[in-house]
């Protein structure tokens, strides 16, 4: 099958509600074209650099999410023109995205990475840190970043109750999170959960936001 076609088949088996995130990552140019003459306008990417010169050669209506773990140095190059940074797990990072968005005199929306799974190579915040940083005066003053929401990893293993298990217990702390005190740059209408083996599983848990990339663009 082509990408193209790969392609209609998910966004038919994704109900409206829920944002379709093509993860592009390793992909060349002319693979993400065929997804963009397909109608795809959101693309996933987990290296900064790797992002950037994608944003460069591409049309510019694109919306490019990073979903990989950010190194605070590298903020700098892709502030000028990202949409969402997916993988927020410090308040060091929020507060050097905030900084480099104002250079650009941008809002840059984030999504709080949350740790739901078993492994502890996963990054993320638990809970108590989570509203520790939403409920801080730093983070009242932060101006040019919005959170939208939260992100999560299920850990990687078969048992489909344990991954529904990590799904549910990231959209009870959503609810949560949409129940809190409001603030200006706090705007919880993202869920960001389930990947091309898990998607179907995370959008009946409550899942707003899905990252699919095998299942479009085939294995790496």
């Amino acid at each position: 099958m082509s990408i193209a076609s790969q392609l209609l088949e998910i966004q038919k088996s994704i109900p409206e509600n829920v944002t379709l995130v093509a993860v592009s990552k390793t992909k060349p140019v002319s693979d993400l074209m065929q997804a963009y003459e397909a109608g795809q306008r959101i693309f996933g990417e987990n290296k900064i650099q790797e992002m950037t010169e994608k944003w460069e050669q591409m049309p510019k209506d694109i919306q490019w999410h990073m979903i990989g773990h950010v190194q605070t140095n590298k903020v700098k190059y892709m502030a000028p023109f990202v949409t969402l940074v997916h993988g927020v797990d410090s308040f060091k990072l929020l507060a050097e995205i905030d900084k480099q968005a104002k250079k650009n005199n941008r809002t840059i929306d984030c999504l709080l990475q949350m740790h739901i799974a078993d492994e502890e190579t996963k990054f993320g915040l638990d809970e108590n840190e989570l509203f520790e940083i939403l409920e801080s005066d730093y983070f009242m003053n932060l101006q040019n970043i919005k959170v939208k929401g939260l992100m999560g990893m299920a850990t990687f293993t078969e048992n489909q109750s344990q991954i529904e298990k990590e799904f549910i217990f990231l959209k009870t702390v959503f609810d949560k999170l949409k129940s809190a005190e409001s603030r200006p740059n706090l705007d919880p209408k993202i869920l960001s959960m389930g990947m091309s083996g898990d998607y179907q599983l995370a959008i009946s848990c409550g899942s707003t936001m899905v990252r699919i990339g095998s299942s479009i663009f085939g294995t790496r």
